[in-house]
């Protein structure tokens, strides 16, 4: 017969917890920064503009809130994007080389609101050898001070074929240096 003992149970050991270092203190916020909006700490663009599209604010676009979801945003990103793109003398869809997202940054500065009108802005922050990093601006349409979201997306040009990078079209080029 066995025997119904059961056997000793093993204890399992507990890592020393870990010390954490003092917190360092925060300096107190001025109670005038304190009340401030948040898209009042946005920076400044100094840039001219690659293109400005005026784009109306959609019912379909609002979420529960309310205020235009912050997904519809990259579709007025892209709008604009593609505006700009079809003034480029030699950009097609049928070319062997398109161009794609490769990432994108949205700082959300206030939320849209409906029914309303925005401006979409866009500049060039960075021109590479296969890549273009577009800033982008959406303002309101009758106040450029009321900033509702900036950052930046960046384009890479791929060959359609094998998926890798190609070099940057000279149209894409030019169309992106505005001074020379």
């Amino acid at each position: 017969m066995s025997d119904p003992t059961p056997a000793p149970a093993t204890k399992k050991r507990r890592p020393a917890p870990r010390k954490r270092k003092p917190a360092a203190e925060k300096p107190k916020p001025d109670k005038a920064a304190a009340s401030a909006p948040a898209a009042d700490a946005a920076p400044t663009v100094v840039a001219e503009p690659l293109i400005r599209v005026p784009l109306t604010v959609r019912w379909r676009d609002l979420d529960a809130f309310n205020h235009v979801n912050n997904s519809k945003y990259l579709s007025y990103l892209e709008e604009a994007r593609l505006r700009w793109m079809i003034t480029m003398p030699g950009m097609g869809l049928e070319d062997h080389i398109a161009p794609v997202v490769a990432a994108s940054n949205l700082n959300y500065r206030r939320p849209i609101g409906w029914p309303g009108e925005i401006m979409v802005e866009l500049f060039v922050e960075r021109l590479g050898n296969t890549s273009v990093t577009l800033g982008h601006r959406i303002v309101d349409a009758g106040d450029s001070g009321a900033l509702y979201c900036d950052g930046n997306v960046v384009m890479v040009w791929i060959d359609r074929e094998d998926g890798r990078a190609a070099p940057l079209p000279d149209f894409v080029r030019s169309a992106c240096k505005l001074d020379d």
